[in-house]
């Protein structure tokens, strides 16, 4: 069978033909090792943690298999859901519900129907995963509201003595503490820290990918998509698949991956990407009340206020996913005119301070940043590859 551009780049689902393993630096052991090892422990918790985008799910899909997940998102705890309802429901079992019996009247053939109800208990729950060999997945777990997070810990901890199985899957800097500083739960975590990928693994992405489907690419072609995808492999997946869209709609049939192509590949990655409101709130900031905001000059003669600043610098050449103060003010410094003014420190990190702030009050997907201790941490790939190609230096 003739493979097709979406069978090999699969950047939303399980990736069959560029499936890449890796080993933790640390340990020097396979992640696939660590995760198998880990869930063979009776009574332990296992902790996957790992910046966004980095395949953690690819993993726990690739180790365990479809048949054996459940699935559940730590979105999924918003409102009143009770933590064993969900489970159950995602293991496809009815919670609560209604059964009829037949019994007969006394002295005679005649039967009467009664309807009973009935409710799941926890122990029935447990004992249900543990015989079908199912293992609970929480992905996102950072998505759960701080109190649900506590709650599901605490369910866990109890459960996992039964020999339930689960893994809680979270970005580092974020909301894993109810799992990693539980004190009910030392001693009782397989605690695995997923490494942001190389570029040279990223790259194998693309040659093992592109050799599958007969196209040509360059060893330095490769390392350059590789750089941009931002150490995420999802969004190298995208990348190629979008560069193989490109030439099949080139008339000329070319059958190489071209430098001139990528510049349109990764703004045609952007396309379906949702930024748009997470940049235009960045670049207008929190409410002025009134007052007028400092502009700076920029060498292109546009000018701009620190917010929009802190904005530009962010996507500057060479991409990164974390930026300690300095980089960040000399980006800014860079960016404006020699003649002009430039912001002070304080200003700058007050700025930042009240840029996390305005995030962290909106939805999920507004939250792609952590100003913490003097590092900005972009946790978000996507997000920073949209800022780069998709718009997000407009204005």
């Amino acid at each position: 069978m003739e493979l097709r551009a979406e069978d090999v780049f699969r950047p939303g689902a399980f990736p069959e033909y560029t499936y890449i393993s890796r080993k933790s630096a640390v340990s020097n052991l396979p992640y696939e090792f660590r995760l198998s090892q880990a869930i063979k422990v009776s009574g332990f918790l296992t902790s996957l943690v790992g910046p966004s985008k980095m395949g953690k799910t690819i993993l726990c899909e690739k180790v365990i298999g479809f048949d054996r997940i459940v699935e559940i998102s730590g979105a999924d705890f918003n409102g009143d859901m009770e933590f064993w309802r969900l489970v159950a429901a995602k293991a496809g079992l009815a919670y609560k519900g209604q059964f009829s019996t037949e019994h007969l009247i006394a002295d005679t053939q005649d039967k009467y129907s009664k309807k009973e109800e009935y409710s799941l208990t926890k122990d029935k729950i447990i004992d249900y995963y543990n015989k079908e060999n199912l293992i609970l997945v929480i992905d996102d777990f950072h998505y759960a509201p701080g109190e649900k997070r506590m709650l599901v810990a605490q369910q866990l901890k109890d459960a996992i003595r039964r020999g339930f199985k689960a893994i809680v899957v979270s970005l580092p800097h974020r909301s894993d503490e109810a799992i990693r500083q539980n004190a009910d739960l030392s001693g009782r975590l397989s605690l695995i820290n997923i490494e942001a990928w190389k570029v040279e693994d990223l790259k194998e992405i693309a040659k093992i990918g592109f050799g599958k489907l007969n196209i040509h690419i360059e060893d330095n072609v490769a390392q350059m998509i590789a750089v941009e995808s931002l150490s995420s492999p999802q969004l190298m997946q995208y990348i190629c698949l979008n560069i193989c869209t490109i030439l099949e709609m080139d008339s000329s049939n070319q059958d190489t991956v071209r430098v001139e192509l990528l510049e349109t590949a990764y703004r045609y990655t952007t396309a379906n990407f949702e930024y748009g409101d997470v940049v235009a709130l960045m670049k207008k900031g929190p409410n002025t009340r009134g007052k007028n905001r400092n502009l700076f000059t920029t060498k292109d003669g546009n000018e701009y206020d620190l917010y929009e600043l802190i904005v530009k610098s962010i996507a500057e050449n060479p991409p990164m996913m974390k930026l300690d103060f300095d980089t960040i003010r000399k980006r800014i410094n860079e960016l404006i005119a020699d003649t002009c003014k430039k912001p002070t420190q304080q200003a700058i990190k007050e700025s930042l301070a009240k840029l996390q702030e305005l995030l962290n009050e909106r939805e999920d997907i507004f939250k792609v940043l952590d100003w913490k201790e003097g590092i900005l941490y972009i946790l978000d790939p996507l997000f920073l590859f949209y800022l780069r190609w998709g718009g997000g230096q407009e204005g």
